[in-house]
């Protein structure tokens, strides 16, 4: 496999805040680094910078992640924030053992099961539902990254909130694919907590090249950085919250209580041996099994002797996509309420009898399997939108963090409290908790239950237990296809990492094939085509894969999403 010689950074010497002048987000290239070099891949300049200044003063991933964190729920609003969830894959370069890290967030104690469906009987509509104070749940990623701080960081916490304070105070330019979305309709831009952050004073909309300022999100981080997680959880904050989301329209039940009871959870990773390495990723309420399912369903098959241009490569990929995702749909929920049949899901007979399943053709239908300990396969019901950010970062340890974040869809709820948007993430829920036959569903909501998640952020190690790769991706329910695409690319296929990230998407789930059909070759489409796939324009949300493997003699080969506007920073090799 041939790695590129090439990686992008920022155009931007500097590592401090952006100012109020507009800074074009472009890339330039750098050449390849060593293994030791530490690096920070995010969606968003900034908030890469951030994380960089901290490892350049010595802090470590989990020093480093907070400040991207605090940066991208500033910079990147529409996507995550401190007001929503996340899922954290972490490696520890001196013991070699990962962690899971569980910033999911919970429904209520007062939470009704049946909260989203209307006076009718049947479920509330979708733009009602997803601005309804209803729709928060109890936001985990600050405790999830509190907790990692506690148990491996380096620096002070106090210190690691400053580039965030900064930009906050002094503003920074709206990029690109933030004034895209705020020209556009979404129901959250129609919220009047949203309406009044995006107006100018004259009343308009804000766009991209303007500057934004958010003095009440720098006056939450210097809460934040003095009085820790109390800031959020207990407090004038906290209060706010409660407010906001029992306000009408569709009040939900959130309390005090709640937030202070909230705990985020260490896992134990779900591993299994691929294409000679070994893939962890989060366990339910993560999608992280069905993402290795997926991954072990292509090991079965001679993709690895095709390539892009070869349709049968594509079409390997959408069937196994199709079966992995049916199983995904019937049995995952959290695991902490209902049984999730994963070690059944990577049992190697029931692989080996699925795999058996991709014809020649493609199948008329795909229906979830029985592996051992499912119960019975039931119709998926939930509806989960996107709005959502990956970033991955090492320390000059060689300690690594692959961390996916959301505050669900896009600008969560519209709510605001503190300079931070409110996620909406309890939509993730199946609307309906009873399905046509009865049986409740697996993704039934329920009091203190986190609801089920697309989010994969995987960490790869060789066969030595050595770190190997790390990737992971935003764009909800398309999240494990992304991801699927671009391991395919980069492993199967030998492409450099952004190459494979930039390889066009294909989403297969169910009988509709959703892809960006103008990326495609004509001899792809028809060779599809002919083999029983119709591609239809359209995949969800765009991707946000990042992702970095290490090739041959510890050269760094990472990548970034060209459909969105990240970068791979990588820092100076230095002496642990």
């Amino acid at each position: 496999m041939l790695l590129s010689r090439l990686l992008p950074i920022a155009l931007a010497a500097s590592l401090a805040a952006c100012g109020p002048a507009p800074e074009p987000i472009v890339s330039a290239p750098v050449p390849d680094a060593a293994s030791t070099a530490p690096f920070v891949i995010a969606a968003n300049p900034l908030a890469a910078r951030a994380g960089m200044a901290v490892l350049e003063r010595g802090g470590n991933a989990a020093d480093a992640a907070l400040a991207v964190q605090t940066m991208l729920s500033l910079v990147e609003p529409q996507s995550s924030g401190v007001g929503g969830g996340a899922l954290l894959t972490y490696f520890d370069a001196a013991t070699g053992k990962i962690t899971i890290y569980d910033g999911r967030e919970t429904a209520p104690m007062q939470a009704s099961r049946t909260m989203f469906m209307g006076e009718d009987g049947k479920p509330l509509p979708y733009p009602a539902a997803v601005t309804s104070g209803r729709a928060t749940g109890v936001p985990g990623a600050v405790a999830a990254l509190a907790m990692l701080h506690k148990d491996h960081g380096a620096l002070a916490w106090d210190g690691l909130f400053d580039a965030p304070i900064r930009t906050a105070e002094e503003g920074f330019t709206i990029s690109p694919r933030l004034g895209r979305f705020l020209a556009a309709s979404f129901p959250q831009l129609s919220q009047p907590d949203a309406a009044a952050y995006f107006s100018n004073p004259d009343g308009s909309r804000k766009k991209a090249g303007d500057v934004l300022r958010n003095p009440a999100y720098a006056d939450f981080l210097r809460r934040l950085s003095a009085q820790g997680i109390d800031a959020l959880y207990a407090g004038s904050t906290a209060a706010k919250i409660v407010q906001r989301t029992r306000a009408a329209p569709l009040g939900g039940t959130m309390t005090m209580a709640d937030l202070a009871a909230y705990r985020p959870v260490r896992r134990e990773p779900v591993c299994a041996p691929w294409a000679g390495y070994r893939v962890c990723a989060p366990p339910p309420p993560s999608s992280g099994a069905a993402m290795i399912e997926l991954l072990s369903l292509l090991d079965r098959t001679d993709i690895a002797s095709r390539g892009p241009n070869d349709p049968q490569g594509w079409y390997l990929f959408a069937e196994a996509s199709r079966l992995a995702y049916a199983d995904r749909d019937a049995y995952f929920g959290d695991g902490d309420f209902v049984d999730v049949p994963v070690k059944g899901l990577l049992d190697p007979a029931y692989l080996d009898a699925r795999a058996a399943l991709i014809g020649a053709r493609a199948a008329d239908t795909v229906e979830a399997g029985k592996p051992a300990g499912a119960k019975v396969a039931i119709a998926d019901m939930t509806r989960e939108p996107a709005g959502t950010s990956h970033f991955i970062v090492r320390d000059a340890r060689g300690n690594v963090l692959s961390i996916t974040t959301t505050v669900e869809s896009y600008f969560g709820t519209g709510r605001m409290v503190d300079g931070f948007f409110l996620n909406n993430q309890l939509t993730d829920f199946s609307f309906n908790p009873l399905q046509p036959n009865g049986e409740e569903a697996p993704n039934a909501l329920a009091p203190g239950k986190r609801p089920r998640s697309s989010m994969t952020p995987l960490i790869l190690l060789d066969a030595n237990g050595r770190f190997a790769g790390a990737i992971g991706s935003a764009g909800g329910n398309s999240i494990p296809a992304y991801v699927g695409k671009t391991l395919v690319a980069a492993v199967y296929w030998g492409l450099p990492m952004q190459e494979a990230v930039a390889q066009p998407n294909l989403v297969a789930r169910g009988n509709r094939i959703g892809a960006e059909t103008d990326l495609f070759p004509p001899q792809v489409v028809a060779g599809l085509a002919e083999r029983g796939i119709r591609l239809a324009p359209g995949q969800g949300e765009d991707s946000g894969v990042h992702g970095v493997l290490i090739r041959e003699g510890g050269r760094i080969d990472g990548g970034y999403d060209p459909r969105r506007e990240g970068v791979v920073l990588i820092g100076q090799k230095q002496q642990p």
